[in-house]
């Protein structure tokens, strides 16, 4: 089993930044397997949307709400990932989870417990 803890949310002006971690921990096998990493965020009352992610070769992935002003970036032991955000905006709120993805036969989804951000405007 992998588990993923984020950390790094909290209260924010619009225009700020913030910069979420997420560390993978538990199973060498499954974590040496994940081929994924990334964030989603949910706002109250919305569905989850995906933010942005980044595979093990390096290859980014980002929502157009935030290309431009957020960063995806990794560890080389593919145990970490972070999230730089700037140029916040209200619109931004919300609960931020870390993702994982492990191919397999079935594949493998890996959520954290989520970090919350807001932006007061």
């Amino acid at each position: 089993q992998v588990q993923l803890v984020e950390s790094g949310g909290g209260l924010v002006q619009a225009g700020g930044s913030l910069r979420l971690s997420c560390a993978a921990s538990g199973s060498i096998f499954s974590i040496n397997r994940m081929d994924r990493m990334g964030w989603y965020r949910q706002a109250p009352g919305k569905q989850r949307e995906l933010v942005a992610t980044i595979t093990s070769g390096g290859t980014t992935n980002y929502a157009d709400s935030v290309r431009g002003r957020f960063t995806i970036s990794g560890t080389n032991a593919k145990n970490t990932v972070f999230l730089q955000m700037n140029s916040l905006k209200p619109e931004d709120t919300a609960v931020y989870y870390c993702y994982a993805f492990r191919p397999a036969i079935p594949p493998y989804d890996y959520w954290g417990q989520g970090t919350q951000v807001t932006v007061s405007s």
